[in-house]
């Protein structure tokens, strides 16, 4: 019942910088955790930044200080800001919602990231 779609993604160069958003519709609980997650070809999906609806963030050690994640409530959207994109970013990312009240997991399609020359 609840929905997810990113936006944002595309192919830029080193040191560039992205905005990807993330629009959550359905029966969606107040209290819940969003987050971006991506995985590269022959790479394990991984956490990038995730968000509490109270606005608590954490960060993966990889994106510390360069990317930052934020969200609004109102309008059940969430982003993500890159900047200074480094190769080793190419991933297609994707957008997680965690429902705390009914422990449901809801995932997005995923937006493909291209960082190159």
């Amino acid at each position: 019942q609840v929905q997810l779609v990113e936006s944002g993604g595309g192919l830029v160069r080193p040191g560039g910088s992205l905005r990807l958003s993330c629009a959550a519709s359905g029966r969606i609980f107040s209290i819940n955790v969003m987050g971006w997650y991506r995985q590269a070809p022959g790479k394990q999906r991984e956490l990038v930044a995730g968000i509490t609806s109270g606005g608590s963030t954490n960060y993966a050690d990889s994106v510390q200080g360069r990317f930052t994640i934020t969200r609004d409530n109102a309008k059940n959207t969430m982003y993500l800001q890159m900047n200074s994109l480094k190769p080793e970013d190419t991933a297609v990312y994707y957008c997680n919602l965690k429902d705390l009240r009914g422990r449901f997991d809801y995932w997005g399609q995923g937006t493909q990231v291209t960082v190159s020359s």
